[in-house]
């Protein structure tokens, strides 16, 4: 079991023993999942992802006594999450076009391997100034365009083209130095 499912799950379980600052955490922490997930998948750029997060923590909290503590929380959360968005679609007369069915978009399980892997990351980007560091792991790492990510982190779009290709290029000049070799 991932972190996440032990957190969400623990919450869970207090929340349905009456512990209502558990459950009020529970949904915050959820929303916080579900934001992105639903922004992701709209057409409009994600305006109506709020109306649906709220929709889903609805459906979460008038629903949670058929929730099988034998069964994964976050399957059963995403479950209620994609059906939400699968129903707004068609409210729209839309069809995805993304896959639908993968939880992992929405609750990623996390290894050893990813923490060593985010360590050694961590100790590759940190030969960078803050600014630039920031930079790729915007565009990189989060997926932002380079636009929001040089808007997000101050620099003009040019600038921003500039920083990430000369950052990139350091970072292979320590990393890989043998560029001409095989691979």
């Amino acid at each position: 079991m991932t972190d996440r499912e032990l957190h969400f799950r623990a919450l869970m379980l207090k929340g349905l023993a009456g512990d209502a600052a558990a459950w009020r955490m529970l949904l915050s922490d959820l929303g916080g999942h579900l934001r992105p997930f639903f922004a992701r998948r709209l057409f409009d750029g994600g305006a109506d992802a709020e109306d649906l997060v709220q929709e889903t923590l609805i459906v979460i909290h008038a629903k949670r006594a058929t929730w099988d503590p034998a069964q994964p929380f976050t399957n059963w959360a995403f479950t209620i999450a994609r059906h939400k968005l699968i129903d707004h679609l068609r409210r729209q007369g839309r069809r995805p076009t993304q896959p639908m069915d993968q939880a992992g978009d929405l609750f990623a399980e996390h290894t050893v391997e990813d923490g060593a892997t985010r360590g050694d990351l961590d100790r590759c980007l940190a030969l960078l100034p803050v600014r630039q560091r920031r930079l790729i792991e915007d565009v990189r790492l989060r997926g932002l365009s380079v636009a929001e990510a040089a808007e997000r982190q101050g620099y003009t779009l040019s600038a921003a083209k500039v920083s990430l290709h000369r950052s990139l290029k350091s970072l292979r000049a320590v990393y890989a130095p043998d560029d001409g070799e095989a691979r």
